[in-house]
């Protein structure tokens, strides 16, 4: 197989086209879900740090017109069709830069908000044959710092950072969110009810003293698939505060 091969599929219930390589990292549910916690307004200019094929900003824009996006892509081939997917979409408002995250070419207090899903299994862990799956999955245990302090850099006060990490990392993310940042919110993912969440969204703002908070968890699944809820955020495209108060 063409290891530039690509697949064309949707997001947001088919509102937004989006293709990826048929190999390598393939996105699932973490940058929808992570999109649509972030506050961000029309106008206000947002980064994701490891855009990839750039799901986030897809979702995001489609959920809020206006907002200006740039995604930070390390995989030239990446950085390529993500510009590729804002093209086909028509979000003029979004751009992406080839490039290492850790030395992001803008200037201090540039964003309103920042984004990423990073790698997260550690280099300990068994890594995929497949080369680009691998550099998308597996990371030294310093790569969450060094995204962080670069993410912060870039970060306006009082503007958020928002991350999707497994929740054995949340600890981790949190000691690094402290010294610059308040506010901090934890919102677990739980495949179904009763069952340990494997992944969790972290957001907090920087420069701020707000109270620290854990929000009201999504469940994904029951019996009769993707719950109400989870569906309003994967399929229907609003935000995850929306869709709490459009389930009331």
């Amino acid at each position: 197989m063409n290891q530039h091969e690509t697949s064309k599929g949707w997001l947001l219930g088919k509102r937004v086209s989006f293709r990826q390589f048929r190999s390598g990292h393939r996105s699932g549910f973490e940058p929808v879900l992570m999109a649509a916690l972030v506050p961000a307004q029309a106008g206000e200019l947002v980064l994701e740090a490891g855009t990839g094929a750039g799901a986030a900003l897809l979702c995001l824009a489609a959920r809020v017109p206006g907002v200006r996006g740039t995604g930070m892509e390390c995989d030239a081939a990446l950085a390529g069709l993500a510009a590729r997917n804002f093209a086909d979409n028509g979000f003029t408002g979004l751009s992406v830069v080839n490039g290492d995250v850790t030395t992001m070419p803008f200037a201090p207090h540039t964003f309103h908000h920042v984004m990423a899903n990073p790698p997260w299994f550690g280099t300990q862990n068994t890594p995929s044959p497949d080369p680009a799956r691998s550099r998308a999955h597996h990371a030294p245990k310093t790569t969450l710092g060094a995204w962080v302090t670069e993410m912060l850099r870039v970060l306006r006060d009082k503007g958020t950072i928002t991350l999707v990490l497994p929740s054995f990392a949340y600890a981790q993310a949190v000691s690094l969110l402290l010294p610059a940042c308040g506010g901090i919110l934890l919102l677990p993912l739980w495949p179904r009810a009763g069952v340990k969440a494997k992944m969790i969204l972290v957001q907090a703002q920087k420069a701020s003293h707000a109270p620290d908070a854990v929000l009201p968890g999504l469940v994904l699944h029951d019996t009769n698939g993707v719950t109400k809820e989870a569906e309003a955020v994967l399929r229907n495209g609003l935000g995850l505060h929306e869709a709490r108060l459009h389930q009331q």
